[in-house]
């Protein structure tokens, strides 16, 4: 593989910087990655590396090589006497320029059902304890983690009769139901943990399409996996962050 010359490299700091820049600045791809709070360490690093790559680009007369002056480093073309050339770099350094690439244009998506169904622990079950009242009103949103904890927790019973709505994404079931999921995360996606909810009566929806799904908890004990009796499921477009255990929005 051809080593890769200086002007070369100019170019790919560049070219990684302006793409970190477009994830997190520009657009909210950076979101399927990272959690909001890192966008500005995000931001900063694709500065950083673009104002190398101008550095560089001023110092070494980008486009073009510009070689170094006779006598200067040696007067011998740039490989200081040691018989290798400093000018330029190893050439696995050309396979750099696919990641570059692809952050100015290929938006990956967000991890969904394969991630999702593949974590089968169910989570420990908490303590008993009182939770607020839920507001008034029918549905009421709730997040599926706040849904789940209540179904399992709640010593008052808030969900009995109560109307609720969720939003996540579909991940099919081995017994051919479906799950209501949303992947959390702590850091960024390597580390993130599913919340599931059964959801029972409703043909499933293709998986990984986002779904609001309307309905009641499905009776049954607090040991089991919890479960929605769907009264009616639509779909809803993917939210900006999808990492992001939120209630769904007030319906139109």
């Amino acid at each position: 593989m051809a080593a890769v010359r200086r002007n070369v490299q100019v170019l790919l700091l560049v070219l990684s910087g302006a793409g970190v820049l477009h994830i997190s600045l520009l657009t909210d791809v950076c979101l399927r990655f990272v959690k909001e709070g890192l966008r500005p360490a995000l931001v900063a690093s694709g500065v950083v590396l673009v104002l190398l790559g101008l550095v560089a680009a001023a110092r070494d007369g980008f486009p073009y090589d510009r070689r170094p002056p006779a006598g200067g480093h040696g007067g011998d073309g740039g490989d200081g006497g040691h018989g290798h050339d400093h000018t330029r770099g190893p050439g696995i350094a050309w396979l750099l320029f696919f990641p570059a690439l692809s952050l100015l244009f290929f938006t990956p998506p967000a991890l969904g059902a394969y991630t999702a169904a593949r974590e089968t622990g169910a989570p420990a079950q908490g303590p008993v304890r009182n939770f607020p009242p839920l507001p008034e009103g029918s549905p009421v949103p709730l997040t599926l983690t706040e849904f789940q904890l209540r179904a399992r927790q709640d010593r008052s019973r808030s969900l009995e009769d109560r109307t609720v709505a969720l939003m996540g994404f579909v991940t099919p079931a081995p017994d051919g139901g479906w799950f209501l999921s949303r992947l959390l995360v702590s850091c960024c996606a390597a580390d993130s943990r599913a919340v599931k909810i059964r959801v029972r009566g409703a043909v499933p929806p293709p998986a990984d399409s986002w779904v609001r799904v309307t309905g009641r908890r499905h009776p049954g004990p607090a040991s089991r996996e919890v479960a929605i009796d769907a009264e009616m499921v639509r779909p809803v477009p993917e939210p900006v962050n999808p990492y992001q255990d939120s209630a769904p929005p007030p319906t139109r």
